[in-house]
C-alpha cells in the first residue's frame, strides 16, 4: 500500500477521534447561559467603558441577572445609558429600579496659568502619568493638574477638552456620562466623579487639592485653599470639613445654598451649572442698608408775636 495513503488514513482517524472527544467533552462540561443575559446586553449602550464597575457591558448584563435573582438591582447603574437604560433592564428582569442621583466628572483644580505660574519647562513625553513619575510638573504645586491631557485621551464621548488659555481640562456637562475613565487616567486624582443634584447636575465643589499649609500653598498657587475654615463656620448643614489643610464638600449633605462660596476669601469654592452670584455688598453699604431710616421731622410753624399788654389805669 502507498505510504502517502497510509499517512492520510492515519491522520484522518486521529482527526475523527479528536473530534469525537471534543464533542462529548463540550456536551459534558457545557455551561448554559441565562438567555436574559443576552437580552439585557442588547439594551445596554455597548460602550464597554467600565464605568459601571464591571468588565464591559457583558459583565454588567451578568451582574444585573444575578442581582435580579437575588431580589434587587440596588447599586447597579449604567452611567452611559442612565436611568432610561436601567428602566429597560428592569423591565426585562421583571424588577423595579429606583431613580439614581445624577453624577458628573468634576476637575478639582483651579491652578490656571495666571494663578499658578510655571517654574520649569517639561520637555518629556506628553503624558500626565509619565510627568508625574519623573518630575513634579512645570509648576511648584505637587497636587495640581499637569496639563498633558491624559483625561482627554481617555474620554470616549468627547466630553472633556483642554483649555489652551487656562491650561486646565474642562468638562462638557451635556456630554459627560460619568463613566470614570478620565478619573482613572489622572495620576493625581484631581478629577472626581461627583454626585450632583437635579436634572441640570448642579453642585458646589472645592477646586483645590493642595495639602500644603496655607503659606506654602499660596506660594505655589494664588487660588489655593488656605484652610481658614470660614466655609466650615458658615455651613449650616455640616457639609464641609477641612482635612489635610484642604476643604472638602460632602455632596450628600450639601444643599447648594452657596454660603461657603460667598465666604471663601480665596474664591476656591465654585458652583457648577448654577447662575452667577450677585456681588456681596461692602460692609459699609450693608451697615447702611441695615440701619433703620429716621422718622421725618415735622416742621414747626413760627409762633405769632404776642400783643403788648394794655397799660393799667388807676381808678
Amino acid at each position: 500500500m502507498n505510504v502517502i495513503l497510509i499517512a492520510v488514513i492515519v491522520l484522518g482517524a486521529i482527526g475523527l477521534i479528536a473530534a469525537l472527544v471534543l464533542y462529548f467533552t463540550s456536551k459534558k462540561f457545557a455551561v448554559k447561559e441565562d438567555p436574559r443575559i443576552g437580552q439585557v446586553n442588547e439594551v445596554l449602550p455597548g460602550a464597554n467603558c467600565g464605568g459601571c464597575g464591571f468588565p464591559g457591558c457583558g459583565g454588567m448584563a451578568s451582574a444585573c441577572v444575578k442581582a435580579a435573582d437575588a431580589g434587587s438591582l440596588e447599586g447597579l447603574n449604567c452611567p452611559v445609558g442612565g436611568q432610561p437604560v436601567m428602566e429597560k433592564v428592569a423591565a426585562i428582569l421583571g424588577m423595579k429600579v429606583e431613580a439614581s442621583a445624577p453624577k458628573l466628572a468634576v476637575v478639582r483644580c483651579n491652578g490656571t496659568c495666571e494663578n499658578r505660574p510655571r517654574t520649569v519647562i517639561y520637555d518629556g513625553v506628553k503624558s500626565c502619568r509619565i510627568a508625574n513619575t519623573t518630575c513634579m510638573g512645570e509648576t511648584a504645586c505637587a497636587y495640581g493638574c499637569l496639563g498633558c491631557g491624559d483625561c482627554v485621551n481617555a474620554c470616549q464621548f468627547g466630553a472633556i477638552k483642554m483649555n489652551e488659555t487656562t491650561g486646565l481640562p474642562e468638562v462638557d456637562t451635556t456630554k459627560c456620562t460619568a463613566c470614570g475613565a478620565c478619573a482613572k487616567a489622572c495620576p493625581r486624582n484631581i478629577i472626581e466623579i461627583r454626585t450632583m443634584k437635579g436634572a441640570k447636575k448642579m453642585g458646589v465643589v472645592v477646586e483645590c487639592m493642595n495639602k500644603d499649609k496655607g503659606a506654602v500653598a499660596m506660594k505655589a498657587c494664588k487660588a489655593a485653599c488656605i484652610a481658614c475654615q470660614k466655609c466650615v463656620k458658615v455651613c449650616t448643614f455640616d457639609a464641609i470639613h477641612v482635612e489635610n489643610n484642604v476643604a472638602y464638600i460632602d455632596p450628600e449633605k450639601c444643599r447648594n445654598c452657596r454660603k461657603c462660596e460667598q465666604e471663601c476669601p480665596k474664591k476656591v469654592i465654585h458652583a457648577i451649572n448654577m447662575p452667577a452670584l450677585k456681588p456681596k455688598p461692602a460692609p459699609e453699604a450693608a451697615a447702611t442698608a441695615a440701619k433703620p431710616a429716621a422718622a421725618p421731622v415735622k416742621p414747626t410753624s413760627p409762633e405769632a408775636p404776642k400783643a403788648p399788654a394794655a397799660p393799667k389805669t388807676e381808678a
